[in-house]
């Protein structure tokens, strides 16, 4: 059984739920719309958020309606979120398939993010549940926060971990320590179970995104995106700050700036990209998405033995090991 499979296997038919309530209000009779939503359909992702609220949620209690809306809410967010994100980095492809921007254009893009945005305080309301429709909603802003501190970032001349670190906690650490959030407080658990389902998110979320970052060194078309893409949109990530901040090699300083100026070459960010390779950034970047493995397992070793926990530990070994 490969690895998605043992992780499912626990909430196979809570999973089955999850997926009819999400695709329930996608539809409309908007034509344009319904292109759009389609087109997004056609992703298949992974559904990496939405089993992790229905897992956590199965740490303490049998999933609850409240924990599906809350699970559809979440995924929409970030839904909406890839599609403004698209439009602000100018982005054509996402996961190996066009863009809604690069199908449709821009204005359509915004307006079907907002109207997935909206569909997704829709379900955060019907989870009944105030703290949800209140985290929810600080989500939002957490999400449009962090972006803007990336663009900001672009114009500052420094290579600094802490903001890179800074941006994650604010957009995909956020939103996975939101999913394990919300499945805590959908099904009503105490203040302290809470707490612990929303560090657990949060170690997963950071994991998740170095490790989406390195993929960025590397060409495979199994990983959807092409090599170096960060660095055309003006970012430095976890890698490359390393390679930056040990070596200070003159000519990779300045030519870090100029990625940041966005007059970087494909040449140059070919070589800046061999350049941190060469100077240990890929094994760094690895040794400290291993730190943050090693401390949601050990939260999880916290916990009584069962095949949830199994699930959760394959969970976070699949974010890790993942080639795509």
């Amino acid at each position: 059984m490969d690895s998605i499979s043992l992780i499912k296997t626990p909430i196979e038919a809570e999973l089955e739920d999850f997926k009819d309530l999400f695709d329930s209000p996608l539809s409309d009779s908007n034509a344009l719309l319904d292109s759009v939503i389609t087109h997004i359909r056609k992703r298949n992702g992974k559904m990496m958020r939405p089993i992790l609220v229905l897992l956590v949620a199965r740490l303490y209690s049998a999933v609850s309606p409240a924990t599906l809306h809350a699970a559809v809410s979440l995924e929409l967010l970030h839904t909406a979120s890839l599609v403004h994100d698209d439009v602000v980095d100018e982005s054509t492809e996402r996961r190996g398939q066009l863009s809604v921007n690069a199908v449709f254009n821009n204005k359509v893009s915004v307006l079907a993010g907002d109207y997935l945005l909206a569909t997704s305080l829709v379900h955060a309301e019907q989870t009944n549940n105030y703290k949800i429709i209140r985290l929810v909603s600080s989500l939002g802003q957490k999400l449009a926060e962090g972006e803007l501190l990336q663009l900001s970032n672009v114009s500052n001349h420094s290579f600094s971990e802490e903001v890179y670190f800074d941006v994650i906690r604010k957009k995909t650490a956020a939103l996975f320590a939101a999913c394990a959030e919300a499945a805590a407080l959908s099904v009503e658990v105490g203040e302290e179970e809470v707490a612990f389902a929303r560090l657990l998110g949060e170690y997963i979320g950071i994991c998740f995104q170095i490790k989406d970052d390195i993929f960025d060194y590397f060409d495979s078309k199994k990983i959807g995106k092409p090599t170096g893409n960060d660095m055309l949109e003006g970012k430095l990530t976890l890698p490359v700050l390393y390679a930056l901040n040990t070596t200070k090699d003159e000519w990779a300083e300045q030519t870090a700036l100029k990625v940041k100026e966005g007059t970087a070459t494909p040449d140059e960010i070919v070589r800046l990209i061999q350049f941190t390779k060469e100077n240990g950034g890929i094994e760094y970047a690895c040794r400290i998405i291993e730190q943050y493995k090693k401390k949601a397992f050990d939260l999880l070793a916290s916990l009584p033995e069962s095949n949830i926990c199994v699930a959760l530990r394959t969970y976070l070994d699949y974010v890790v090991d993942r080639e795509k």
